[in-house]
């Protein structure tokens, strides 16, 4: 497409965003509710055709080159399918965040002042790989009021499309604007430049994707944006440490799916821990195929020596950085010095320790003997997530339904008059 085409479309899809959008924020709460329950219905009946776009994708993905760990991502199945459909219901259950009194008060001027829940207007959202964002973002945009734009991975294209006529079929059932969930109908990269562009029609901007992505749209956008630039996550095993709970949160960290930003990267053990159990969770990982990359203190038959910049490596494979240290005081300055303020975990049963550890780390997302791949919005019953933020304004941690609105103020007075 040339430049005018390009910026022709910008126009009309975000116009017809703004409209959407300002029909959806006096939506009935039952009428999403009804739209999201037929786009699950939707998403379940046309598995078939999801799972023959998704075919295609796939095999775009591999002339393409993808990594292992971004197939994984583009792939679907038949039960992952089924979590989309779950996901959709979940979010569809929840109490509709529009219109929630966040606090109100009464004046001595006689004013009474409520804030309330609003929506943010409209959302666009730029994504790779993995085409259940596409159900999941337009589920939650569409509870919290918001009209959302779309914009998938060329890899994903066919797959985010399948699954996008689903959740219009879903609008157009609850006889909500069909243009609230619209999709860039184009793999051309210049729409994400115009997407980054349009303040005008985008109140906010979500990237799902890899660093460069992320980057990008960081660096890019002029539209305000939610994001973590990468996973570097941390698990700090500290000497207090249950032996059998730390060997399944170590596993269950790296292994259970390296691709996602929750998986772990980086295992701190403490010195007192090696002491009373030796390199036990280091010979566990080795065992699961994981490649350990381990300092000289940790270093064992199988493992490889760390190279300094293999922490704060987001590897997002069966590959994991490993470092001996002396206490708590030790985990947290290194966690500070190469984490991304996403999530870290510490294994512990000293309640001193787990206390010191979440009040002096600031990432988005901080757990105590649990594995950091909960580190997802469906885990913390959000029914799904646009994504994880890691910036310190309006939003952290999972972005859920709440997380996509604002709020305003009501004022009410009864011919009330400032002096």
């Amino acid at each position: 497409m040339d430049g005018a085409a390009v910026t022709d479309m910008m126009a009309e899809i975000g116009a017809r965003a703004r409209a959407a959008a300002a029909e959806l924020a006096f939506a009935p709460a039952a009428t999403k509710q009804a739209a999201l329950e037929a786009a699950a219905e939707a998403v379940w009946a046309s598995r078939a055709q999801i799972l023959a776009a998704n075919a295609d994708d796939l095999t775009y993905g591999a002339a393409k080159g993808l990594s292992p760990a971004m197939m994984d991502r583009l792939r679907l199945d038949e039960p992952r399918i089924q979590a989309i459909v779950d996901g959709l219901r979940d979010v569809a259950a929840q109490d509709d965040p529009v219109g929630q009194i966040l606090a109100e008060w009464d004046r001595p001027t006689g004013l009474h002042i409520q804030r309330v829940r609003t929506p943010l207007g409209v959302v666009g959202v730029i994504y790779e790989s993995r085409p259940n964002v596409t159900a999941d973002a337009g589920a939650l945009c569409l509870k919290a009021g918001n009209a959302v734009i779309l914009r998938g991975g060329s890899e994903s294209f066919h797959s985010s499309g399948a699954i996008h006529a689903c959740m219009v079929e879903g609008l157009r059932a609850a006889g909500l604007p069909e243009d609230a969930i619209q999709l860039i109908p184009t793999r051309d990269r210049e729409m994400v430049a115009q997407m980054l562009r349009a303040v005008e029609y985008i109140d906010v901007i979500v990237p799902r994707g890899g660093k460069g992505l992320v980057g990008l749209v960081q660096r890019e956008a002029r539209v305000p944006v939610f994001a973590h630039l990468e996973g570097i996550c941390h698990v700090y095993v500290d000497g207090d440490a249950d032996l059998e709970k730390a060997r399944a949160v170590v596993l269950n960290a790296k292994t259970r799916r390296t691709g996602i930003c929750g998986s772990a990267e980086c295992l701190l053990i403490d010195r007192a821990f090696l002491a009373k159990h030796g390199p036990v969770l280091v010979q566990d990982l080795l065992a699961a195929g994981v490649e350990v990359r381990a300092t000289p203190d940790l270093s064992i038959e199988g493992t490889k020596p760390a190279q300094p910049d293999d922490f704060g490596q987001e590897f997002l494979d069966m590959i994991i950085a490993a470092k001996a240290v002396d206490g708590v005081d030790e985990a947290i300055a290194h966690i500070r010095r190469y984490g991304s303020n996403h999530t870290e975990a510490v294994l512990t049963e000293n309640d001193a320790v787990a206390a010191r550890f979440f009040q002096r780390l600031d990432s988005a997302i901080l757990m105590r003997n649990a594995s950091t791949q909960f580190a997802d919005g469906g885990e913390f019953g959000m029914g799904a997530e646009i994504g994880i933020a890691t910036g310190k304004m309006h939003a952290r941690g999972p972005v859920g339904a709440e997380q996509l609105t604002s709020f305003k103020y009501l004022v009410t007075g009864d011919g009330t008059c400032r002096a």
